[in-house]
């Protein structure tokens, strides 16, 4: 318990410039207490406690504005970063080391029973008012940029964005983990990318078509 402790305040000293002390994330960062609290909902969800676990996310909830379903299943030293709005569906699984940010939803298209929400790998981070919606997974150390709309998987190593969200890059190395590089913004604009490639086209063509016309000889004079 005490080693699961040390690692939910790790996260946030590593990953947030602005924690000063261990004793302030500990008493004051809504994201650390919501995840702690998550952590006692769900010994109770699993120990058939149901009402327990649902009157602890629920209290949560109301101090922190972070809603995390008792039953979903949440590795080492996740991180919520303000967490205002955060949404974590009933069937969510995370792995070790994630970033979420305001606003995100981890949740499901439908009524359907059984798996319906998102499986996160390790090292995934997710900015601000990302929606992954499905029971899809998102790979080791993907990147989902800010306002992405997530339908479908996402490989490991790979950048998703935009609306439906598109990947745009994958990394055939890794220098460092997604969860600690927490730039959200700096990702490729899939549709900027297309328009670029479109417009060099329109110009190669536009240039074909002016030297076609200077060669062309012209025509004779009548007499």
């Amino acid at each position: 318990m005490f080693r699961q402790l040390k690692e939910d305040i790790d996260a946030v000293m590593e990953r947030d410039p602005a924690a000063r002390s261990r004793l302030e994330v500990f008493f004051l960062y809504s994201g650390f207490k919501a995840v702690r609290a998550h952590r006692r909902a769900n010994w109770f969800y699993r120990h058939n406690l149901k009402f327990i676990a649902r009157w602890i996310s629920q209290h949560s909830r109301r101090k922190t504005g972070i809603e995390i379903h008792p039953a979903a299943q949440i590795g080492r030293g996740l991180f919520i970063d303000h967490g205002m709005g955060v949404v974590i569906g009933e069937t969510t699984q995370i792995g070790d080391n994630c970033t979420l940010y305001q606003n995100v939803t981890l949740g499901g298209t439908g009524k359907d029973t059984g798996k319906r929400h998102p499986t996160l790998g390790n090292n995934v981070l997710v900015g601000a008012g990302a929606k992954v919606l499905g029971p899809f997974k998102v790979g080791d150390n993907a990147r989902v940029a800010a306002g992405a709309v997530v339908l479908d998987a996402v490989p490991p190593d790979a950048t998703a964005v935009g609306v439906p969200a598109r990947v745009v890059k994958i990394g055939s190395t890794k220098v460092e983990h997604a969860s600690q590089k927490l730039d959200q913004i700096h990702v490729a604009d899939p549709v900027s990318m297309e328009l670029c490639r479109l417009r060099g086209q329109v110009e190669r063509l536009q240039a074909r078509v002016e030297d076609l016309g200077a060669s062309r000889p012209e025509p004779r004079q009548g007499g």
